[in-house]
């Protein structure tokens, strides 16, 4: 099965609905693994209150209780200083590493414009559902 770290603009989107939901759809079938650390699923949770949203907070509280049941969690055992222009999304990187993930999937233009780490493809959401539809 296919390990993989979804970061959080893919994450929530799908959360939130919309074309990419068979992200999430695909994960609660079994079709790959979610690997998250303690570091993402706080990005996740920060996210997802934000007011804008208008999750109530039993929704969220389902989600993150989704995430501890049906996620691989990872701790990193190095911090990788790759993206500079936004520090932040190296957290997706240090987990993609320890976790031995397939793939990163990503909206960020930071972390796309990568392309590849430590032999780990990172790619766009359209790109892994072709990739998991096949």
């Amino acid at each position: 099965m296919k390990r993989v770290i979804l970061d959080t603009n893919v994450f929530v989107s799908a959360v939130l609905g919309g074309a990419i939901r068979p992200v999430l759809e695909y994960w609660q079938t079994g079709s790959y693994t979610l690997i998250v650390t303690n570091e993402i699923l706080q990005e996740y949770l920060t996210v997802l209150r934000r007011p804008k949203f208008g999750l109530p907070s039993t929704v969220i509280e389902s989600i993150v209780a989704y995430v501890f049941r049906k996620s691989e969690f990872v701790t990193p055992i190095e911090q990788f200083k790759v993206v500079d222009q936004d520090p932040d999304d190296n957290k997706f990187l240090d987990a993609a590493f320890v976790g031995e993930v397939d793939y990163l999937v990503s909206g960020d233009k930071h972390l796309l414009e990568i392309k590849e780490f430590r032999q780990i493809p990172i790619i766009s959401l359209r790109e892994f559902l072709d990739q998991i539809e096949r």
